[in-house]
């Protein structure tokens, strides 16, 4: 390796190793195919290493570029750290896009409110929200997204997490359901709930649905007529048909008035699933990142979204199985 190099390689670098590819490294660098390719011969000098071969109509890194690829995107993050406000008055200054991988419903009833939140403090900076089924298990640690909110159980092991809220799950119906029909004369039971028709969220791989395993528990399935990407997908599809949805309590409050639909309470004991958020180390004590997560931390902590639970429509026969 040369005993120097220009330090602007290493941008080219990551650019490289996380498009494999020389045209799109170009396109992101704003720079021509053919300054990208001597861009290349650069960094293989400087690093002493070919960095990405080609496998048929493919580049593939070296195992040296994929040693490369964690340090390189850390080392640029840091430097970008050191152009970051010092204090909350510079966050005015910050040009930055803040992209959050989270359920639907979390962008429907605070989304609305972090973008006026983020316009008052950081009028430069916008926000993009990607659906919780993005499947990208890699996005944190290649900064591809700044924050992952959901009630996601494994989570890469370099990564910072904090718990949210609890979430609890209710169900939602369409106004006058017959479901909910003779409550108050008989309480709902699990196998009445079991036997409607259900519209059930896609559950992330490998990790089942709550409310199907305390069923199974119990003996008993429910139907699934129909699966959708997000919990928002289910109560709108729950809004328009007969269908049951049993989603997290704040997102089915926070939409239950502009789509007519009534909430009760969940005729079976249902494990109560932590809402978490999570973010790469290297953003921990950047000032405009760390702004991002108090900010929706403190909005699911207002207390217009903490409601008290459902009043309980299945009395002491909530477990009682007919």
């Amino acid at each position: 390796m040369a005993n120097t190099y220009d330090l602007n390689l290493l941008t080219a670098l990551d650019a490289l190793l996380s498009t494999g590819s020389v045209t799109a490294a170009a396109a992101r660098m704003h720079l021509s195919t053919p300054a990208m390719s001597h861009t290349l011969a650069r960094i293989r000098e400087s690093f002493g290493d070919p960095i990405l071969v080609r496998a048929g109509r493919k580049l593939v890194p070296t195992p040296r570029a994929l040693s490369l690829a964690e340090p390189v995107r850390t080392l640029l993050a840091q430097a970008q750290a050191l152009r970051a406000p010092a204090d909350a008055q510079s966050l005015a200054a910050v040009r930055r896009r803040f992209v959050v991988r989270a359920p639907e419903g979390i962008a429907v009833v605070f989304g609305a409110s972090v973008s006026q939140t983020l316009e008052e403090e950081m009028p430069l900076a916008s926000l993009q929200f990607l659906p919780e089924t993005y499947a990208d298990p890699g996005a944190l640690r290649e900064g591809r997204i700044d924050l992952d909110v959901g009630s996601f159980r494994g989570t890469d092991p370099e990564t910072e997490t904090q718990v949210l809220s609890e979430q609890t799950l209710v169900g939602a119906v369409r106004a006058g359901h017959p479901l909910l029909k003779g409550l108050k004369k008989t309480p709902m039971t699990a196998a009445r709930y079991a036997d409607a028709r259900h519209v059930g969220v896609t559950p992330r791989e490998g990790e089942p649905s709550p409310v199907d395993t305390a069923l199974g528990q119990l003996g008993l399935q429910r139907q699934l007529a129909l699966l959708v990407p997000s919990t928002f997908s289910a109560l709108i599809a729950a809004s328009r048909t007969e269908l049951v949805a049993s989603v997290p309590e704040r997102t089915a409050r926070g939409m239950a008035g502009s789509l007519g639909l009534s909430i009760f309470e969940l005729p079976v004991a249902v494990h109560s699933e932590p809402l978490r958020m999570a973010w790469h180390p290297r953003h921990h004590v950047d000032p405009a990142h760390r702004w991002l997560r108090e900010s929706i931390r403190r909005l699911l902590d207002d207390r217009r979204w903490i409601v008290p639970s459902v009043t309980s429509l299945t009395g002491a026969a909530k477990k009682r199985v007919v």
